[in-house]
């Protein structure tokens, strides 16, 4: 699947390992989540389609309700979470944003 990002900084994050952007400047202190980020892009990159991404029950893909969006969960054990957007023909995603707010959790 083609993983196209929106965001410069997720995309420099994703390559380099950090960013200067300061919306993601404490996510970078954390080498052990760095490193779950990169195998998460790296495996949607890798499966065919994004309902393939149902099989790794670890990433808790799932479309999100009212939004035309999907989300999956970057590292089990935390709350951050991957949105993006599937695209029509199915192999293009779109990542957007790194959300911490799920289901009311505040940090």
């Amino acid at each position: 699947m083609n993983v196209i990002f929106t965001d410069n900084a997720l995309e420099e994050l994703y390559v380099t390992g950090k960013t200067k952007d300061s919306k993601y400047k404490k996510l970078c202190r954390n080498k052990s989540f760095i490193k779950d980020y990169i195998g998460v892009v790296d495996l949607m990159s890798a499966v065919d389609k994004t309902e393939d991404l149902k099989a790794y029950s670890y990433l808790h893909y799932e479309k999100l309700k009212y939004r035309q969006e999907s989300s999956v969960r970057i590292d089990n054990g935390r709350i951050e979470r991957l949105i993006f957007t599937e695209h029509d023909d199915g192999i293009e995603v779109r990542l957007i944003d790194i959300d911490s707010t799920h289901y009311g959790n505040k940090r």
